[in-house]
């Protein structure tokens, strides 16, 4: 008999392959379970202290008056919760897939393969691919694309986690330690896109990639520009940091390399270094403009601190605020200071100033206080600071002849009758003359209309329902200066102040039917703090004034009433049997004649004292004081008129005319005629004074205008015609002018406007241009460009979306290229005493050309007709680099000569990736 050894049997039974049945795992477990509860419940308890059967419970159980028995508190075992935490199992989250082919699943290498669409989830994370492959002992997840039937690559991975989503080749995924290798990705970050060949996911927040790009082109695949990282950190959302970086241009390098780079990834606002850029000026040398500090304050209001510095010492600065609060209030707050130096110190020419503006736009969303609004537009400063200033963003606004401010604020008190206040600050300054106007401040109440004798239901009908009152009253601090004295004490010493009230009683009601008649009377009241003392001296035949403080008031009346009614004229022009061309005209007149007394309110008026009469007889004495040279008011110099002196009797006569013509529409599918306007208006008007000893007719002033070519060009004109003739004297007579051997009107003066706007279908939006557009508005300028733009072409620097229907190209070159034409013309004629001149005549234009879809120029100049001359002229081109834009502007002659060159990137992320060369004007002072 032979023996085995009992290492071969144990040896037999360790290799043996195990047939593994889940039903009788299961079965076996579930009976052991069961066996050891059995168990359990059949051991006899050891011996102890035996139970005393005799005691009561102490637990006492009272019964309430409804027989419900109260349960007794049971107090929790405080061992039943265990200190010692639970392992977390394989996976914490639940994994879901999804593939179309098929999901199969390999139990001797416990992996799990996708093919086809396949999709995986777990947790926050997202991967989609062709193929994905779980392996569950090594907890990683390989997701790689397809090839197709052609040995193309499809179906590339899209793996998402949060809100980062990166398209690599193809990704490793632990989803223990939530690490990733990441091989040939794809992933946006702000603005920009990164490329790298190798990224290695650290965690949810850190990225680290190896020879990479960094670009901002919309072509992933062959980007024309990119920074190439050969390291790099990313904390998605917040920032990337690099070492060595370099920019390539179609795959070429340049020079331009950095030992580092940051670039900030936030979404929300930030605070940063703002780029300057750099020019030469042949009067001021080399500088550097618009370089500074942006703040992100808050979500609410942002600065920007700006400076300019030019090597011959002259600086500027500017301070830059925006802020907004949705439903309630936006507003921007600019200040700009320059100090100027031209040559240098110690030569002939050397000079030195000072220029300053102050900008403030605040408005009030209407549905935050429907009862009181606040408001305000300021642009206010140096007169001159336009046309000295040496920053390029004023270009635009160098020939603005006025600026103005206003800050209001007003409140309505609802009831019946509803009253109403508001004070406002005004300020008017003329940069040519430097005067300087300004109310601090304006204040204005009124009552709403008041009808006492109206009906209270129904409608007002009859002279005497109509009958209304109402209540104003005006208070006003004027302020007259000149820039030289703003903002200085010696401004408010000739001051002005004075209260006006105003009580208007109207009524109106119709007359025959056809007639509409209304009548008025008004009483005012003036109130002034300011008055005057006039004396003559008769032997140096001058006057001299004092000024007298204290109050003092005058009170004046009036009554007009005015009679009108509307014509209606239709000419018909259409035929039986016949389509005319032009249908029907139709004209409409509205004549309007009205009546005016102002009595004469002599009694405020008086003759100056008459000194050093010495000399004169009690006769020269008595003409003397008869004098109208003597007679003077008190109230000459208030701010709210004199009462009138003569007695004032006059009817005034008018007539508007419109014109209308209804024409066969082009549009053969059209049903109706087409309405046209030929004459939007034609007014004519004048005024004869019955009290008047001569000269009675007033000159008849005519004005109309009208929009043609499709509303395209618009056209005002207007002229004053005298009846009365001209002595040899040039000065006018009480003689009719045809009765002088004239015509029967003598033309003073006219004038003529027209503008005119031109496009190609593709030309009427004005894209590039909007923001220097909206400089030039803020600074009191055009909402054009005819005067020209301003040439900061880094504030500029937008990437605009582009219209998603893009039109086909045409094989037709130049075929419907967009192009907009602005034409402004106006003209003055003058002839008030025989000069019979053309005053002033000028031409303006501007426009712009789409050469192709990349390249557009553009110009904008004028012509003076009268002196032969051109106006400021700017040339400028700009090129589509795709991910750069470049622009040059040029002045080619005139005060403000100069050039500028610009080449960037459009993106917002790399505005300050840029060149730029400047050659500005060399300005006198």
């Amino acid at each position: 008999m032979a023996f085995q050894k009992s290492s071969h049997t144990f040896t037999k039974i360790h290799l043996k392959a195990l047939h593994t049945n889940n039903f009788k795992i299961l079965f076996a477990l579930s009976f052991t379970m069961f066996i050891n509860m059995l168990s359990y419940a059949q051991d006899i308890p050891k011996g102890g202290i035996p139970l005393d059967r005799t005691v009561k419970d102490s637990i006492h159980i009272s019964i309430d008056s409804l027989g419900i028995a109260k349960a007794s508190e049971k107090a929790k075992d405080s061992t039943l919760k265990d200190s010692i935490k639970p392992k977390k199992g394989l996976l914490e989250h639940i994994v879901k897939y999804h593939a179309t082919d098929y999901t199969r699943f390999n139990q001797k290498e416990h992996k799990l393969h996708l093919y086809n669409e396949a999709t995986i989830d777990y947790g926050d994370m997202n991967i989609a691919a062709g193929s994905i492959t779980i392996d569950y002992t090594k907890n990683t997840v390989y997701a790689r694309g397809i090839k197709d039937t052609l040995g193309g690559y499809t179906q590339k991975p899209v793996f998402t986690q949060g809100a980062n989503v990166v398209e690599p080749d193809s990704i490793i995924f632990n989803t223990k330690t939530k690490k990733a290798l990441i091989f040939n990705s794809k992933t946006e970050q702000g603005d920009g896109k990164i490329i790298a060949s190798i990224t290695k996911k650290e965690n949810d927040s850190v990225y680290f990639l190896k020879n990479a790009k960094y670009t901002t082109s919309e072509n992933e695949d062959d980007p024309e520009y990119y920074i190439r990282l050969l390291k790099a950190k990313i904390v998605p959302g917040k920032k990337i940091v690099t070492g060595a970086a370099g920019l390539y241009i179609y795959d070429i390098p340049t020079p331009v390399w950095l030992p580092f780079s940051f670039f900030p990834q936030s979404e929300k606002q930030t605070s940063g270094i703002i780029i300057p850029s750099f020019g030469e000026q042949n009067d001021r040398g080399y500088f550097l403009q618009n370089g500074g500090y942006y703040l992100a304050i808050s979500d609410y209001v942002d600065l920007a601190i700006l400076g300019d510095y030019y090597t011959n010492g002259s600086y500027g600065t500017r301070l830059e605020s925006t802020y907004a609060k949705r439903y309630k209030f936006r507003g921007n707050l600019a200040f700009r200071y320059e100090n100027l130096i031209s040559s240098e110190r110690g030569f002939p020419d050397y000079s030195k100033s000072t220029i300053y503006n102050l900008r403030w736009s605040h408005s009030q969303d209407g549905k935050s206080n429907p009862n009181s609004r606040f408001s305000a537009s300021v642009n206010l400063g140096s007169s001159t600071f336009f046309r000295n200033s040496l920053n390029q963003v004023n270009f635009g606004n160098r020939l603005n002849n006025t600026l103005s401010s206003s800050v209001s604020y007003s409140k309505t008190f609802q009831g019946e009758p509803q009253a109403n206040i508001s004070l406002t600050a005004s300020h008017s300054q003329n940069t040519q003359t430097q005067q300087i106007n300004m109310t601090l401040p304006t204040f204005q109440g009124s009552l709403s209309r008041i009808y006492p004798f109206a009906s209270k239901t129904g409608t007002k009908k009859g002279i005497i329902q109509n009958i209304n009152l109402q209540y104003n009253i005006r208070g006003e601090n004027r302020i007259q200066t000149t820039d030289s004295l703003f903002f200085k004490k010696e401004m408010f010493d000739d001051a002005k102040a004075g209260f006006q009230h105003s009580i208007p009683l109207t009524t109106n009601f119709k007359l025959f039917k056809y007639f509409s008649l209304s009548a008025s009377s008004n009483f005012n009241e003036v109130w002034t703090f300011n008055t005057i003392n006039k004396t003559y001296d008769a032997v140096t035949k001058t006057s001299t004034i004092e000024d007298v403080k204290g109050f003092d008031a005058f009170r004046t009346y009036n009554f007009s009433t005015s009679l009108g009614t509307t014509i209606y004229g239709m000419f018909n022009f259409e035929k039986d049997g016949k389509d005319t061309k032009i249908k029907a005209i139709r004209h409409i007149v509205r004549p309007s004649i009205s009546y005016n007394i102002n009595p004469a309110f002599d009694k405020y008026y008086e003759s100056a004292e008459v000194v050093n009469a010495d000399g004169l007889t009690a006769a020269e004495l008595n003409l003397l004081q008869n004098s109208s040279t003597l007679q003077y008011t008190r109230f000459e110099q208030g701010i709210f008129g004199t009462p009138g002196q003569n007695f004032s009797s006059s009817m005034g006569i008018s007539v508007s005319n419109n014109l209308e013509a209804k024409v066969r529409d082009r549009d053969s599918t059209a049903t109706e005629p087409k309405k046209i306007i030929l004459l939007n208006n034609l007014n004519f008007s004048t005024s004869y004074n019955f009290a008047g000893d001569s000269l009675q007719w007033s000159p008849v002033r005519v004005s109309g205008g009208t929009q043609i070519f499709n509303n395209k060009m618009s056209i005002n004109f207007g002229a004053t015609l005298d009846p009365y003739a001209l002595d040899n004297n040039n000065t006018r007579i009480n003689k009719f002018n045809i009765d002088n051997g004239g015509s029967l009107f003598r033309l003073t003066s006219a004038n003529l406007t027209a503008s005119w706007s031109l496009s190609s279908s593709k030309g009427d939006k004005k894209e590039d241009n909007s923001r220097a557009i909206q400089e030039n508005i803020q600074g009191g300028g055009r909402d054009d460009d005819l005067f020209g733009i301003s040439q900061d072409f880094s504030s500029q620097q937008i990437d605009e979306k582009k219209n998603d229907e893009e039109e086909e190209p045409s094989e037709y070159y130049h075929y419907k290229i967009p192009w907009n034409l602005r034409v402004a013309y106006a003209v003055n004629y003058s002839n008030d005493r025989r000069n019979s001149e053309i005053s002033s005549h000028s031409l303006m234009f501007s426009g712009d050309i789409k050469l192709s879809e990349k390249w557009s120029i553009g110009a904008s100049s004028g012509y003076d007709l009268k002196n032969a001359g051109f106006t400021s002229t700017q040339l400028r081109f700009e090129r589509d680099l795709m991910s750069w834009r470049m622009n040059f502007s040029w002045v080619p002659f005139g005060t403000y000569t100069s050039w500028n060159f610009f080449i960037g990137i459009k993106s917002n992320i790399l505005k300050d990736l840029k060149y730029e060369k400047r050659n500005q004007a060399d300005l006198q002072l």
